[in-house]
């Protein structure tokens, strides 16, 4: 690989699915949707490991009248069926199940299942070192039914704790999985209920205790003052915890989109918060809206080293990443999105720079180099 500071580094081509936990019961043909939104952290051997989110879709989603999704059980894989007329099609990241019942609830099926690829890096993140399909992540528990997304790893201590999305019919929560090596992970169990994603660990404790990032959804919020220089929707909230199983929210608000910013739709967690001398760093992303899914774009803030609730610097105006067509032009056939989209979820130091890691729009595994000054 060239030398350059910002390049996709693995690709949906790049994942063998003959390998696939699916392929033990699933004789459905499939393909990689996306393979994106990889966890970062490194090993005690100096090297990186990306956990990549691999969304693995139905190569022939439609059939007779019926758009299929997959489902994990206990005994395997199993295919459930919908009738396309009573299916949204829009988002083609889901569908929507239309209700038969005036005022049932929004209901959603996923195009894809997604699973946990480690991918093991050189120290400097620019090289591909192995690909560890056997200690793959897949469903494990009826919670996890209809995948395991969007990893985030945080180094407390001695013990590396990953957080995932757990999606099924029975809630939409985040899951912890524990690790005394960075490459072995126990399911320790559901920590955040419905529907709370982008929960992320500080990488350090606070007062001896546990902190993350959270981002609670809803289907409604409330408006703000005229005068208030916030949007309302969804945003950054913050929680505590003794042993980062049983978590308290914190009383005031975290990082909140603010009105006409670029991210005035929706913000949520990045990268881990990794303390700096000046405060810690988050790489958050904030959304603007547009088309279905809307323009993710990648931001920091800087929150006191005591009291993280305390935002001492917020970079919502410009930028830190956006999605870039050129990393994308050799696979734009494969792409899906209507929207730009990158997504920051993975951040290791590298001396006088940071190695930082997104999914780039929703398909592929992209690596920044970003000095440090730039957090000046």
């Amino acid at each position: 690989m060239e030398d350059r500071d910002d390049y996709l580094i693995f690709r949906p081509l790049d994942v063998d699915l003959s390998r696939s936990p699916l392929r033990r019961s699933l004789d459905a043909p499939t393909h990689v949707l996306g393979a994106f939104n990889p966890a970062l952290l490194r090993l005690p051997s100096g090297n990186l490991l990306m956990m990549v989110r691999v969304a693995e879709a139905l190569s022939e989603a439609i059939s007779e009248g019926y758009v299929h999704a997959i489902r994990w059980t206990p005994e395997g894989y199993v295919l459930d069926h919908y009738a396309l007329a009573s299916v949204d099609m829009t988002d083609p990241r889901h569908f929507a199940v239309c209700g038969t019942t005036p005022g049932s609830h929004r209901l959603l099926a996923l195009t894809s299942l997604s699973w946990l690829l480690p991918v093991e890096l050189t120290p400097d993140g620019r090289e591909i070192v192995a690909v560890h399909y056997d200690r793959a992540i897949e469903p494990a528990a009826s919670y996890q039914e209809y995948g395991v997304e969007d990893a985030r790893i945080s180094k407390v201590d001695d013990l590396w704790y990953m957080t995932t999305c757990g999606v099924s019919a029975e809630r939409h929560c985040t899951a912890l999985h524990i690790s005394a090596d960075g490459f072995h992970y126990a399911l320790a169990g559901i920590v955040l209920d419905h529907q709370n994603k982008d929960m992320v660990l500080f990488e350090g404790k606070i007062g001896g205790r546990f902190i993350a990032l959270t981002r609670p959804l809803g289907e409604v919020y409330f408006a703000y003052p005229e005068g208030s220089p916030w949007a309302g929707g969804p945003s950054i909230n913050l929680a505590a915890s003794p042993d980062a199983l049983h978590w308290k929210p914190f009383d005031r608000p975290g990082i909140r989109a603010r009105k006409g910013s670029a991210s005035s739709t929706k913000v949520g967690g990045g990268s881990p918060p990794i303390r700096t001398e000046h405060g810690w760093l988050v790489v958050y992303h904030g959304v603007e809206s547009r088309e279905a899914v809307g323009v993710y774009r990648s931001f920091w803030a800087l929150l006191d080293l005591e009291d993280p609730s305390r935002v001492l610097r917020l970079e919502d105006e410009i930028p830190l990443l956006e999605a870039n067509p050129e990393l994308t032009r050799s696979i734009a056939h494969q792409m899906y999105l209507p929207s730009p989209v990158v997504f920051t979820t993975g951040i290791a130091d590298a001396k006088d720079h940071y190695i930082v890691a997104s999914g780039e729009a929703d398909l592929a595994c992209r690596i920044t180099h970003i000095p440090k000054a730039r957090f000046a």
